[in-house]
């Protein structure tokens, strides 16, 4: 066996193989994830006592963080959860393919902020704020996975798909051993686009006083984006210098840690 091969199957054994470890992969993990993202908000996701500015420190910041970016990985779950599927529905057939992509296209045109005051009502109905502002971030990821995931299955090799009608490889069994690998590279990609434009979004997902008539911004969410908008509001900069900092650091952590090592782990999915 040469090094190329020995090297090749390493990493294809990484990959989940039975049918017990994709169930894991695909709904176990990320439903464990989503709800430990959730708990985690409700204990951090409040306002300390007396306001965001007034009891500002280094340990506030650092809750206001860990609020932001638990929003940030419910809405990723979400996002990857829906969009994977849709995709895949979305490109079963050319019928398929002529009335969903020209749709979502349309849809991902509409700008996602025209939503957000009805989305607000919706939501303040049941007094769940913090769900508005997931939904509009989950709604800003989607369409970048969709449409990624979409030019994935586009260049999976004819000769791939053949041979998997050869070896009856079909439906929940075709998805798992050749549709999902394939699209794999695609996916980190369009996660890595989806998860830049929630940063985009954040700073008005929190910020929902704008958006309830009569609002006052004690009905903002405790985050890095509430901070920011406050601080810049109230004429506070060095408050608005160290919430900028901390979430460029954090960006520029997660870009090395998580993406860089998810781009480079989703080359061996690659076909040559």
């Amino acid at each position: 066996m040469t090094s190329r091969s020995r090297h090749h199957q390493k990493h294809m054994i990484m990959y989940p193989i039975s049918f017990g470890q994709r169930i894991y992969s695909m709904l176990v993990m990320p439903t464990v994830v989503l709800f430990v993202m959730i708990f985690i908000l409700w204990i951090f996701g409040k306002a300390p006592s007396g306001g965001f500015l007034e009891t500002l420190s280094l340990n506030t910041l650092m809750m206001a963080l860990v609020a932001t970016l638990t929003r940030l990985v419910i809405a990723f779950v979400m996002a990857v959860v829906v969009a994977v599927p849709l995709a895949v529905f979305a490109t079963l057939n050319p019928r398929l393919e002529h009335i969903f992509l020209p749709l979502f296209d349309i849809i991902e045109s509409v700008p996602i902020l025209a939503f957000f005051p009805v989305l607000i009502l919706v939501f303040i109905r049941f007094n769940f704020l913090n769900g508005a502002a997931v939904f509009i971030i989950f709604l800003g990821m989607l369409w970048n996975i969709v449409f990624t995931v979409v030019g994935g299955l586009k260049v999976i090799p004819q000769d791939i798909k053949s041979a998997a009608k050869v070896f009856g490889i079909t439906g929940l069994r075709n998805f798992f051993t050749v549709t999902l690998p394939s699209v794999v590279p695609h996916l980190v990609t369009g996660s890595i686009l989806a998860f830049a434009q929630g940063w985009n979004i954040i700073i008005v997902a929190e910020v929902l006083h704008v958006y309830i008539p009569g609002g006052t911004a004690s009905q903002d969410l405790f985050g890095i984006g509430s901070i920011l908008v406050q601080a810049a509001s109230t004429g506070q900069n060095g408050i608005f210098i160290a919430a900028v900092v901390v979430m460029v650091v954090t960006i520029a952590l997660i870009n090395f840690f998580v993406w860089q090592k998810l781009l480079h782990y989703a080359e061996h999915f690659r076909f040559e």
